[in-house]
């Protein structure tokens, strides 16, 4: 009997033992694996830090290059009068393509989510799309605008005004509410054209959504950063 107990008894021992050491290997395996994802992650940080690096001395190699280029042109036109006309040209073609820091006068449009949920409406009226916004934009150059900026993005020919997943994006960027349309034109023009009776910015505020526009004198639109490229566009010689 007393050996039975004894036998009892070490295999209870041994059945412990062995959850003990289950359980050991299993907190370790966690560990390592927890270890070793944060080493991932810092790796991918440091990743994107370098990229984001990368990218901020090209651009700025660019600038500088850009200010060369212009010191340069300066210099060449200098008492020629044919070619000071084709450099005054040049800065106008490039103020309309969006590759320089304009301004003047215009609008500026403050589009926002409502601030409380109103039960009786559908929830989507109660937010700001991105085609309200790109309505919003085509008003805007259907009445002359001349530059146009969405929360610091510069719409130029190729902007894309995308939705992914709730995420609106512009130029590739994300932006969120509230929105700021900056416009350069004839203020009363641009204004007219988006506080007409009947207008969009009517059915955006009827959702309790935030649409305001504002008459400015001097409104400052930076130049487009991004890389414009063409696939299909060649030259017809």
């Amino acid at each position: 009997m007393k050996k039975k107990q004894i036998a009892i008894t070490l295999g209870i021992m041994c059945f412990l033992l062995t959850v003990a050491l289950c359980i050991q290997l299993k907190t370790m395996n966690s560990a390592n694996s927890t270890v070793s994802q944060s080493l991932a992650d810092n790796e991918l940080r440091d990743e994107v830090l370098r990229m984001k690096e990368r990218y901020d001395n090209a651009y700025a190699d660019l600038e500088n290059a850009q200010k060369e280029l212009e010191k340069i042109r300066q210099e060449a036109t200098q008492n020629d009068g044919e070619a000071e006309a084709k450099e005054q040209e040049l800065k106008e073609n490039n103020m309309l393509l969006g590759n320089t820091d304009v301004t003047g006068e215009g609008v500026e449009v403050i589009l926002a989510d409502a601030d409380t949920t109103n039960t009786n409406l559908n929830a989507s009226l109660q937010i700001i799309h991105y085609d309200d916004i790109q309505i919003v934009v085509n008003e805007l150059k259907n009445a002359g605008a001349e530059a146009i900026e969405v929360n610091g993005q510069r719409i130029v020919n190729t902007t894309a005004i995308t939705c992914e997943g709730n995420i609106i994006k512009i130029n590739g960027e994300k932006i969120g509410s509230p929105f700021t349309i900056k416009a350069i034109g004839s203020q009363n023009l641009l204004y007219g054209a988006l506080e007409r009776a009947g207008s969009y910015l009517d059915q955006i505020r009827d959702g309790g959504n935030t649409a305001q526009v504002t008459k400015v004198d001097n409104i400052t639109i930076s130049k487009y950063t991004g890389v414009t490229s063409y696939e299909y566009l060649k030259e017809d010689k």
